[in-house]
């Protein structure tokens, strides 16, 4: 364990670095956030602040795990925990690459479309299939999947297992993009959740997600430090669509993505606020809610950011200790 107290350290580290670094970067050329005109009224302020912050998580992560990777390199005998980080590494990227290329034809080439929702969901749909693909054909994981409560574990059928793998990491991805949009929430949210599956590879023993899921949890606390309020910086696509993944691919590596249903329970309510709103907009022409996603609509009732978050990460705690009693015996 010493080794990963010191890879979350030294993420940490090289998260308020880069930061430090590259938020006046990004300042200088005006990479700043745009708010719309029928969101809070806190919000107009946030106008200008530096977005496409998640690159900082990006970096600091990619960096910190290629430290652990010659360190495991290095000792024959667990030569493997690095072989077995690569994929996630992959899905990192991947998934801040492509949230990177749609924040900056929104931010810097001024597209305000920014990538095309399809050409978006095409990318995150190839590395999915990869991902899953890897796991099951290279590290021979299998299609075993965790039954909450009843604590068992059932054999999906292959043909079923992989469009239900994708449909997890799309799915977890989209919410945790949706859940960003206060001061501090996504990073707050994300950074509980992954600690919760750090605690499961340490109870299941599965060496390279403590790793992995220490730097990340090391770089979003370092992150936090410069978003919450009132934010410093923005993660932008860039860093939700890369926690997402991650989020869903630790899941899915651990076989407890139906354990996601518990403890990401407020991505999934602010996924269903927007589900509800859109599909009754379109049925009535009136809405459920003041304002989609379900922490703008809290915000126009009167909470104060801050308070949301608060809310929010209790919530998320108290369904993690509910996911954890759902795994053990």
């Amino acid at each position: 364990m010493e080794f990963q107290v010191k890879i979350l350290l030294l993420s940490f580290i090289a998260t308020v670095v880069l930061a430090i670094v590259i938020i006046p970067i990004l300042r200088k050329l005006k990479i700043g956030q745009t708010e719309r005109d029928d969101g809070p009224e806190s919000h107009i302020k946030k106008q200008g602040t530096p977005t496409m912050g998640g690159i900082i998580i990006m970096i600091a992560i990619m960096v910190s795990a290629v430290g652990g990777l010659f360190y495991y390199l290095g000792k024959e005998e667990e030569a493997e925990v690095a072989k077995n980080m690569l994929p996630l590494l992959f899905i990192t990227f991947g998934f801040g690459l492509i949230g990177f290329i749609d924040d900056f034809k929104k931010l810097v080439l001024k597209n305000t479309t920014g990538l095309k929702p399809a050409y978006k969901m095409i990318g995150l749909l190839i590395i999915s299939v990869i991902y899953v693909l890897y796991l099951e054909k290279f590290l021979n994981l299998g299609t075993e999947t965790f039954i909450p409560f009843l604590k068992i574990y059932i054999d999906i059928p292959f043909w079923i297992y992989i469009p239900f793998a994708i449909f997890v990491i799309l799915a977890t991805t989209n919410a945790i993009n949706l859940t960003d949009g206060v001061d501090g929430l996504a990073a707050s949210v994300t950074a509980i959740i992954v600690t919760f599956l750090t605690v499961i590879a340490i109870l299941f023993n599965v060496k390279e997600m403590v790793v992995y899921g220490s730097l990340v949890i090391g770089s979003a606390i370092g992150f936090l430090l410069f978003n919450l309020h009132t934010a410093k910086v923005f993660m932008g696509d860039t860093g939700s669509l890369l926690l997402g993944g991650i989020i869903s691919a630790m899941a899915l590596y651990l076989k407890i993505p139906l354990v996601l249903i518990i403890v990401a329970i407020i991505p999934i309510l602010e996924t269903l606020s927007v589900m509800a709103q859109v599909t009754y907009f379109k049925k009535t022409g009136k809405r459920i809610l003041k304002m989609a996603p379900l922490h703008h609509h809290l915000e126009l009732s009167g909470w104060r950011e801050s308070k949301v978050v608060s809310v929010f990460s209790i919530v998320t705690l108290i369904a993690c200790i509910v996911g954890l009693i759902s795994i053990l015996n």
